[in-house]
């Protein structure tokens, strides 16, 4: 099968979109599908073109045998609504030519992913051209987050880019997106049952594992044996309200056996650091290599994550993943009823968003407790193990894609030799043809 992914964000960059796109790309050609990317250079989440690559001009090039066409883009030092929306319209405009190139291969399926729906109107008017079927993949509600955060204030600018979002979705053959509640929220926009896809994002849980005690890294860091480390890792923006992450240091700086470490990039890093900057209990770290990623997870004794309560479920954190399959204790912000709290509450501790006393109360509660931290961290661990495994997610994919085109689907078998795996939503072996649809096996709902 012939499958092109049009997205702006992709390999090499190690967090976030790009991440899951480039790991969805590879394992479709390593299963034997021809796949090829529209893309831009990397810049996330430093907002800066990445070393080697420009921002002006075009390229093409092969990644893991992915072929990857890479179209210009204009990146603002400091991003707010207006100069990210020219940033994400620069690479809609400059990624047609790349797009048009593509009508000689001639696609199977078109993938579109959003963020930036402002390529979805050419990646589906690119598959009706061409006879290919329409595909978006939406890993955050970027129109409805714009306007919940503050980002874009206009009202009138709100009810159109929401009236186009709404046509725009209900023209894909497929709309799939990350969690329980983004279905739904895409089922409220007009999208049809029959269209929508869960697809959540992954981990590689034998890249991501249990670790003892990381003492290099520590030495690093200057970290005393005998503190707890309070890890925060992943992108520095503007929906994840790390300004609280702040406000907590602060309290408990004169607690020498807590140190917190801010690992990423990102919009508001240099308004955290100006926060912290006399603050001894806290480690900035740049984003680490794949091959240190592991070892980095494993640093903290407690994973936070903090979360906007304005944001709730226009995204899904990704970061998430990755501290479950740590086997590390985590700490997240979020309301009742929102998926992140589902996901977290019977596996973590969930305090109220934005609270900088209630993420304070659990973070010494769990530096106090470290039997509460080993049972939370093992049963995150075995959710990530059933639920999250790059393998069995990546399964799913495959077989919709091969349904979309209108191949019989047989069901192959992912060979685990844990039986806990049936209830991970893993296909059945000779389970005849059917389609894969948005309902999910009650086993493999968000418990």
């Amino acid at each position: 099968m012939k499958i092109l992914i049009y997205g702006l964000n992709y390999a090499p960059e190690l967090t976030g979109v790009g991440k899951y796109t480039a790991e969805m790309a590879e394992s479709l050609q390593s299963q034997g599908h021809e796949v090829r990317v529209v893309c831009a250079p990397p810049y996330y989440p430093e907002w800066k073109i990445g070393q080697g690559f420009s921002a002006w001009r075009g390229s093409c090039e092969t990644i893991n045998g992915v072929r990857v066409w890479r179209a210009p883009l204009w990146v603002p030092a400091r991003p707010n609504g207006l100069k990210r929306l020219v940033h994400l319209a620069s690479f809609a405009l400059s990624s047609l030519p790349a797009l048009a190139l593509q009508a000689f291969w001639r696609p199977d399926v078109v993938m579109s992913i959003a963020p930036s729906l402002l390529n979805a109107p050419a990646a589906l008017a690119f598959a009706r051209i061409t006879g290919a079927r329409a595909w978006l993949h939406i890993q955050d509600f970027e129109v409805d987050a714009a306007f919940d955060l503050g980002l874009l204030k206009n009202a009138r600018a709100a009810r159109v880019a929401l009236a186009v979002e709404r046509a725009l979705l209900r023209r894909f053959d497929v709309v799939s997106t990350i969690s329980g509640k983004m279905i739904e929220r895409a089922m409220s926009k007009g999208v049809a049952s029959s269209s929508l896809f869960r697809l959540p994002n992954w981990v590689d849980i034998s890249a991501i594992y249990p670790l003892g005690p990381s003492a290099r890294l520590r030495d690093e860091l200057d970290i005393p044996a005998t503190a707890k480390v309070v890890l925060y890792s992943g992108n520095m923006g503007a929906k994840q309200g790390i300004e609280i992450l702040a406000g907590a240091a602060c309290a408990l700086a004169e607690r020498q056996d807590i140190v917190f470490v801010f690992c990423g990039n990102g919009a508001t890093k240099v308004d955290l650091q100006s926060r912290c900057d006399k603050l001894v209990n806290c480690r900035f770290i740049p984003l680490q290599p794949l091959d240190r990623l592991n070892e980095l997870l494993n640093l903290a004794d407690v994973h936070v994550l903090p979360q906007r309560g304005d944001a709730a479920d226009l995204v899904m954190p990704s970061k998430l993943t990755g501290m479950f399959a740590s086997g590390r204790a985590v700490i997240a912000m979020a309301r009742p009823d929102t998926e992140l709290f589902n996901v977290v509450v019977s596996r973590g501790v969930v305090v109220a968003p934005e609270s900088v006393e209630a993420l304070i109360a659990a973070i010494e509660a769990l530096v106090a407790d470290p039997e509460q931290r080993a049972v939370l961290g093992a049963a995150g661990r075995v959710f990530a193990e059933l639920n999250l495994s790059q393998e069995a997610v990546l399964a799913r994919l495959e077989e919709k894609l091969r349904w979309l085109k209108g191949e019989r689907v047989t069901g192959r078998a992912i060979e685990r030799k844990d039986p806990r795996f049936a209830r991970a939503g893993g296909v059945v072996a000779n389970a005849g043809p059917r389609e894969p649809s948005v309902k999910l096996a009650e086993t493999e709902k968000i418990e």
